[in-house]
């Protein structure tokens, strides 16, 4: 081998040794999962499994690095046994070596049969009673929070039928109080997964499904769709709010109080437009708009976000929003149908400015 070959080879490792520290560098790399309750979370806070923040998550993380050390493991003792095996038995410059072929070898090959059966089984076990212990219905002494969820193309919808009130895309739990969700969906499957507080859950039409969450602190945790269910499927988010059980009951019994329409003013115009056009669609409690079709809008200035959980609820959000949908979220309005009572994302409905201001100011009224 001459210098220029052999400086070649040792700058490829040390290229591919830098590669694989870049790598791993990357891969490590994390934000702030958890912002105050009163701030607004940005896209790219990450949704991180890997730092559980409830008993649920915390079961599952428990059981992921189960199996993680134990693959460790496995890897290291085949990798060492691989380079021992290249090291001890290459063959040697000059070295005229003739290979003995061995048919098998019935004590190695029940070894190498029992062996793995054995780690299955102490990887089975744990994770047949975490899958168990996760879909068994909370005990009735824990006083677990009942919550309603239906999954929309592209939407939330969480009712709460021991305060008698329905919201969307923001739903707001009690911190240390655990809280038992029955699932369903309006049209495809849709997956509820908020990360840091459960595993994944399907919501099938026609069939009911429950998952358990809890959050050991106040905080806002991020969640999304983890099923593809059409077009905006990429923008169906969602977003948990945990609080003190003082702070979630105020909450709460501010929901479940209906809406107090303006009498006068451009909100009380904004009112009218909504009767002529949105009421066929949405829900204000306590006024002539009782559709369920769409997000329920009852207390819609109290939430931080809209377009499920897409977009930060301010004016110009607002104002494009109501201008044409599709800008900011990819729908299909030319398939809604509402005789069979399916909506395709909000059509763009060719309001005037005028009209615009006024819804604007009406939503902005719905605390």
């Amino acid at each position: 081998m001459t210098e220029d070959e052999a400086t070649w080879r040792r700058n490829r490792r040390l290229l591919m040794l830098l590669v694989l520290a870049a790598m791993l560098v990357v891969s490590a790399c994390a934000g702030t999962d958890r912002l105050g309750l009163e701030s607004v979370v940005s896209d790219d806070i990450p949704q991180n499994s890997l730092n559980p923040a409830g008993p649920e998550a915390r079961q599952i993380d428990d059981l992921w690095w189960l199996v993680f050390w134990i693959a460790t493991a496995v890897f290291v003792v085949v990798e060492a046994a691989l380079i021992y095996m290249v090291v001890r038995f290459r063959q040697r410059k000059g070295e005229d070596r003739q290979v003995k072929q061995v048919h098998g070898n019935t004590k190695l090959e029940i070894i190498w049969t029992i062996l793995p059966a054995v780690l299955l089984t102490v990887i089975a076990i744990p994770t047949v009673a975490t899958l168990l212990d996760l879909r068994s219905a909370p005990d009735p002494s824990d006083n677990a929070l009942q919550i309603e969820v239906i999954g929309h193309q592209w939407w939330w919808e969480f009712s709460y039928p021991e305060y008698g009130f329905t919201t969307a895309n923001e739903l707001h739990i009690p911190a240390g109080r655990q809280v038992y969700l029955t699932m369903t969906s309006a049209d495809v499957i849709h997956s509820f997964w908020v990360p840091q507080l459960a595993g994944k859950r399907d919501l099938v039409p026609g069939r009911e499904t429950n998952l358990k969450i809890e959050a050991d602190e106040p905080g806002l945790f991020l969640g999304q769709c983890a099923e593809f269910c059409g077009l905006a499927h990429a923008d169906m988010r969602l977003r948990v709010f945990a609080s003190t059980e003082a702070e979630f009951e105020t909450w709460a019994l501010a929901q479940a109080q209906p809406a107090n329409l303006p009498a006068a003013g451009p909100a009380a115009d904004g009112w009218e437009t909504f009767s002529a056009v949105c009421a066929s669609c949405h829900t204000i409690d306590g006024t002539s708009a009782g559709a369920r079709l769409a997000p329920n809008l009852t207390h819609f200035a109290s939430r931080t976000t809209f377009g499920s959980a897409t977009f930060a609820n301010e004016e110009q959000h607002l104002r494009q929003w109501l201008a044409d949908p599709s800008s900011l979220k990819p729908m299909r309005p030319e398939l809604n149908d509402l005789e069979v009572g399916r909506v395709l994302g909000m059509p763009k409905l060719g309001l005037t400015e005028d009209q615009i201001d006024g819804l604007i100011a009406l939503l902005e009224t719905l605390e």
